[in-house]
């Protein structure tokens, strides 16, 4: 037991550099505009959260009736769920309630796009290689629960278009074999709709799942702290500064101080995004709840789909056939096909997700990043990944298709379930094809370059890595060779 907690140790620590020392202020920032979408989703996050306390003061997750008195005439007079009502009354009544709903509105989406994007980015440049596969495993956790938050945000409202929404994840939950009862009974109070269901989804969304996103902030940005940024391969050797770096020292990172540098850099970032925000709340109108009306458990609107993020999910559960479901031999289990494709298929994707790191692995620490064009069968992945997302996404919405194309759901749900198996295998195909032969024809190495022999990262605070200017830090003891495990120099 103790040898087994040591190498667990050993491990932990030659990704964390747990024993070293850190001058945080000097740590180097890569001159990379792609590695700020980090930044722009935590500003994001920032967002929802400060919209998100001031649509709390304001907002009742209750489904008891009310009498509405508020400015939208059609509903004067009438008995509506008091949720509904106070959504009504920030949009209408409460001074700039309407811009702070459409701010979080969109805060959101821009969260999740960020997020997504700089997962984009790890992937293809290899960013998840040793010693961050525990940043890439966090990162995963964060997709996921910010995906769960916008849904439980989704229900909130309990108008007529999200409580319908709302209840096909109920159905998900209720087709999971043995546990179903029980899963529905947690996370919504029963039978959908019910009057402990608002509560229950409040508490998830406004505190559950923002503590987990912070923690999850939190513990990423620890990470990459300990760790260092991946570094885009040098075009020559850093000639400025106090202490000249090989084009090919992986044992150093030449990139701006995190203060004042990086901070001033880091300050404009989040002015951007907040104006991007604001000028998508002031112009683009959100969910229309007056338009949708209250649930109505009687009526179904005439188009459900759910936000761009969760289309995949939905063209699972479009197109999945009905003969898949069945009952397992000698038992009264059954597996429903909701449960295949709103729980099974996704699950399989964030498993693939989160065990990349250790698929594709390596012995040796990597301080550069990598190609895509140089990466034939990982890059391959990446893009059959993301044609099996688009294809699913466009599945999710079949019915517009089938307006556009003039057939029906019954003719193209088979086509586009095809189009979800060899689609993503066909582009997987080329690209690896393609690349391979590009990789065969390339001489050099494409940024797969080795580091110290110990895989040690101390950093350099200057400006970009050809700067004349660039300050780099010398070592402890020039005579003792690569610093262990990252440490500062």
């Amino acid at each position: 037991m103790a040898d087994r907690l040591r190498r667990a140790w050993a491990w932990v620590d030659s990704r964390l550099d747990l024993s070293a020392e850190a001058d945080y202020l000097g740590k180097a920032f890569p001159a990379e505009d792609s590695f700020l979408l980090g930044e722009v989703a935590l500003f994001c996050f920032l967002m929802l959260v400060l919209t998100g306390m001031f649509l709390g003061f304001f907002f009742e997750p209750s489904t008891s009736d009310v009498e509405y008195d508020g400015s939208v005439d059609e509903y004067q007079g009438e008995e509506l769920p008091e949720a509904f009502v106070s959504v009504l009354n920030i949009t209408y009544e409460v001074p700039y309630g309407m811009f702070l709903r459409r701010l979080h509105h969109w805060a959101a989406h821009l969260f999740v796009a960020s997020l997504s994007l700089h997962m984009l980015r790890v992937f293809f440049h290899g960013a998840y290689a040793n010693p961050r596969e525990p940043n890439w495993v966090v990162g995963g956790g964060l997709a996921i629960s910010s995906m769960f938050a916008a849904y439980t945000g989704y229900a909130l409202p309990y108008d007529e278009f999200a409580s319908t929404a709302t209840g096909i994840g109920y159905s998900i939950a209720k087709s999971v074999p043995i546990f179903g009862d029980i899963l529905s009974q947690i996370v919504f109070g029963g039978e959908y709709p019910s009057s402990a269901t608002l509560p229950r989804f409040y508490f998830i969304h406004v505190f559950l799942l923002p503590v987990v996103i912070a923690g999850l902030i939190a513990v990423h940005m620890a990470i990459l702290v300990r760790q260092k940024h991946t570094e885009a391969p040098r075009e020559a050797d850093v000639t400025g500064g106090r202490l000249p770096v090989d084009r090919d020292d992986g044992s150093v990172v030449v990139g701006l101080p995190a203060f004042p540098n990086q901070a001033a850099i880091s300050a404009v970032v989040f002015f951007l995004t907040l104006g991007v925000l604001s000028l998508l709340a002031g112009f683009l109108p959100v969910h229309n709840v007056a338009e949708y009306g209250p649930n109505d458990p009687a009526s179904t609107p005439s188009l459900i789909m759910p936000d761009w993020f969760l289309m995949w999910v939905f063209g699972f559960l479009k197109v999945m056939p009905s003969w898949m479901s069945f009952t397992v031999p000698g038992t009264d289990i059954h597996v429903s096909t909701e449960f295949l494709s709103g729980m099974v298929l996704p699950g399989i994707v964030f498993a693939l997700l989160f065990a990349w790191p250790f698929i594709d692995s390596y012995d040796e620490q990597r301080h550069f990043s990598m190609d895509p064009l140089a990466r034939p069968w990982q890059t391959a992945v990446g893009v059959t990944g993301v044609v099996f997302v688009m294809i699913a996404s466009i599945a999710g919405m079949n019915t517009i298709a089938a307006d556009i194309t003039g057939l029906s759901t019954g003719v193209l749900n088979p086509l586009l379930l095809g189009a979800m198996i060899l689609g993503p295998l066909l582009a997987g195909g080329v690209t690896y094809v393609v690349l391979d032969r590009y990789d065969a024809d390339d001489p050099t190495d494409g940024g797969r370059r080795p580091t110290t022999a110990d895989g040690g990262a101390r950093e350099a605070a200057g400006p970009a890595a050809n700067a004349t200017d660039a300050a780099v830090d010398p070592p402890d003891d020039p005579d003792a060779g690569p610093p262990d495990g990252g440490r500062d120099a």
